[in-house]
């Protein structure tokens, strides 16, 4: 695995920081959670399968002395604090890096180190707001509506593990760690520079809900079916369309593709729903038209083409996608059915690992600088 060897020191918080770690975990990396007693974030305990767990009290200086040594050992530490957290506690890349040059110090939040937000709360919806693509998403004269929590994973997770990849490749040359200051708004902003570059031109140039991408356009849409589910339609080329409108058994003539929007989709609307979802799909699985059905979370895996790929597999019979990009040599493993740490449960086994004796350990437990939880779960 392209991983392999490299050793993440993950500092535990909610979803973006331990997603970074599950995509480095499944590609090879050994991650080890740094977390707190009592705190479990159940909504998010399935992103750390495969990983350990050692339980530190950070409020007691023998914790931030253990906390040092581990990070000391490590090729990767994940942060997801607000700023100077680390700083506070002794913790920061100044001191450790002084101590690991090799370090790389992924830092994770969600406006930044510094500026007017820098030390508030926030969430996905308020990234995107501040970011200005949360003003592009919604219909025509409604209310701007967020997508599922994408800002977080794509703008947070992918670009921070894209930084801590490109420290790596860095380190192979120079042999020095840096760090990698990564927040949710910037790299949504990030993400989204197509559509930020685009708003002077044909294809986001209007307001919300009437572009080319965004409902606008009948061609590019969503249609309910006659068993109330629904087919995906991007047909945005001319060659597209036509197949599209053939497949519909309608006459191109009488919906043309750049004139009268409206009418075209009532008709193309009520087209949709003589017939079921699965019906529409036997038809454009022949077509070349960019039209697909609309499967649910719990069917995807079940669709044929997903099948054949084998891009998704099931935990507890919920859908979950395997490691993606798929390498040719060194393919990623899913650490989905691999146990999930418990908060704290691997504490003696990696004290252990760094030089700590089972005297030393059996004290450190009975003063609360550490604790262990010995229950994993599947």
């Amino acid at each position: 695995m392209p991983l392999k060897g490299l050793n993440v020191l993950e500092f535990s918080g909610l979803a973006p920081v331990p997603f970074v770690g599950t995509v480095l975990s499944d590609f090879g990396a050994n991650v080890t959670i740094i977390q707190k007693r009592n705190v479990m974030f159940e909504f998010t305990s399935f992103l750390n399968g495969g990983k350990k767990s050692i339980g530190i009290n950070l409020k007691h200086p023998e914790g931030i002395e253990i906390t040092q040594k581990l990070i000391a050992n490590a090729d990767i530490l994940l942060e997801p604090f607000r700023p100077g957290v680390m700083e506070k506690l002794g913790l920061g890349p100044n001191v450790m890096m002084a101590k690991n040059p090799r370090l790389i110090y992924a830092r994770l939040n969600g406006y930044g180190s510094h500026g007017q937000y820098a030390q508030r709360a926030g969430h996905d919806i308020n990234y995107l707001a501040i970011s200005g693509l949360l003003s592009l998403y919604g219909s025509k004269n409604a209310k701007p509506v967020p997508p599922v929590n994408f800002s977080e994973f794509a703008g947070g997770s992918m670009v921070c593990v894209m930084g801590i990849l490109m420290a790596v490749i860095e380190r192979y040359k120079s042999g020095k760690g840096q760090v990698v200051e990564a927040n949710i708004t910037e790299g949504m902003s990030y993400v989204g520079s197509w559509l930020m570059c685009s708003q002077d031109s044909m294809i986001w140039g209007k307001s919300k809900g009437e572009n080319l991408l965004d409902g606008g356009m009948h061609f590019y849409d969503t249609y309910e079916t006659k068993d109330g589910k629904w087919m995906a339609v991007g047909a945005l080329e001319p060659a597209f369309y036509r197949e599209f409108i053939e497949g519909l058994g309608l006459n191109i003539d009488e919906v043309e593709q750049m004139d009268n929007f409206q009418s075209n989709r009532e008709i193309i609307a009520n087209k949709f729903k003589e017939k079921t979802r699965e019906e529409w799909s036997n038809i454009f699985d022949s077509k070349d038209a960019c039209v697909t059905p609309v499967l649910e979370l719990d069917e995807v895996d079940q669709h044929p083409h997903n099948a054949t790929r084998n891009s998704f597999m099931r935990k507890n019979n919920v859908v979950v996608p395997v490691p993606a990009p798929k390498l040719s040599a060194t393919p990623g493993v899913s650490s989905s059915n691999k146990p999930i740490a418990v908060s704290g449960q691997n504490t003696r086994e990696i004290l252990e690992s760094i030089g700590y004796t089972q005297m030393e350990i059996t004290k450190l437990f009975q003063n609360n600088t550490i604790f262990e939880d010995s229950k994993s779960r599947l």
